[in-house]
């Protein structure tokens, strides 16, 4: 789905365990790491999309987290000229995406990145909290910024140990 702006509708997924630690993930073949993400399908919500990519990319199941927060708006980026397909219609210039913040109940065997046919990464780690906003390609900083600054006073407040327990 792309809004009249040419931006992808899609969804951001920030993983966090029991040590405040994030899931990061590399793309297959490459150096470029990142959390999930993708886009939302026509007729489908935020949250189901946000599942859907979940189980696709890496492998997880709703009963394998919990949803804890999620943007309180709409976080865009846009692409560098060179990787806009200017061939394709309708042209994306990059991406408007609602942000989650999942809390991990399940365990770490349980993130299987060949869940599908075509995996997107084939490695992942378990990262501190502002690890991401050193390795994240430039164009993506200011969204991932602005997520985990939002996310960021749950997880690295007090409250998260009340968050684990309930």
């Amino acid at each position: 789905m792309i809004d009249k702006d040419g931006f992808r509708h899609g969804v951001g997924i920030v993983v966090v365990n029991q040590e405040r630690q994030l899931l990061w993930a590399k793309r297959i073949g490459r150096e470029a790491w990142q959390f999930p993400q993708g886009g939302i399908h026509t007729g489908e919500t935020a949250e189901e999309a946000m599942y859907r990519e979940l189980k696709e990319e890496i492998g997880l199941l709703p009963d394998h987290v919990r949803i804890l927060a999620h943007s309180r708006r709409w976080l865009r980026y846009r692409l560098p000229r060179r990787l806009i397909r200017y061939y394709t219609k309708p042209l994306c210039v990059g991406q408007k995406q609602k942000w989650f913040l999942l809390y991990m109940l399940g365990r770490n065997q349980d993130v299987n990145l060949e869940h599908t046919a075509s995996p997107e990464f084939d490695a992942w780690a378990w990262v501190p909290y502002w690890h991401p906003l050193r390795e994240v390609v430039v164009f993506k900083q200011r969204v991932y910024t602005l997520a985990l600054k939002e996310f960021a006073r749950l997880v690295l407040s007090k409250r998260f140990q009340e968050v684990q327990k309930s």
